[in-house]
């Protein structure tokens, strides 16, 4: 069984995926989320921190509305249009993220426009 998870508060998709899945487990997958506006659906594009800190709100807004949070997030992709940005990544991450942190892959990507992409797997409690 699979139940998609949606949440005005995150970016809307921008193809033909599902913002989140609750799957198995119980189980979140969230979608790769960027920088990009809840309200309008349009890219941000300011510094490299602001587009990290709006990735990371988005990827929280679908995490609450999956009825989880930061805190059981068990893997995180992280892709960096520059690893150059690794650095300023791993203070801002540390930002939403508390140990023990969760498994965590990041690689640099050929991203379009935006400056970073991530996403996640979690858990959900008192299921």
């Amino acid at each position: 069984m699979k139940q998609p998870v949606s949440s005005g508060a995150g970016a809307r998709p921008q193809g033909p995926y599902s913002q989140a899945i609750v799957a198995g487990g119980p189980v979140v997958y969230v979608s790769g989320q960027g920088p990009i506006d809840p309200e309008t659906g349009d890219k941000r594009l300011g510094s490299f921190r602001e587009q990290a800190e709006l990735t990371l709100r988005n990827v929280g807004a679908l995490l609450e509305a999956a009825g989880t949070s930061f805190d059981h997030v068990v893997k995180v992709n992280a892709y960096l249009a520059d690893l150059a940005d690794f650095g300023e990544f791993n203070t801002i991450y540390r930002e939403f993220f508390h140990e023990p942190y969760p498994a965590r892959t990041t690689v640099q990507a050929g991203l379009s426009e935006i400056a970073i992409e991530i996403d996640c797997i979690a858990t959900l409690p008192d299921r």
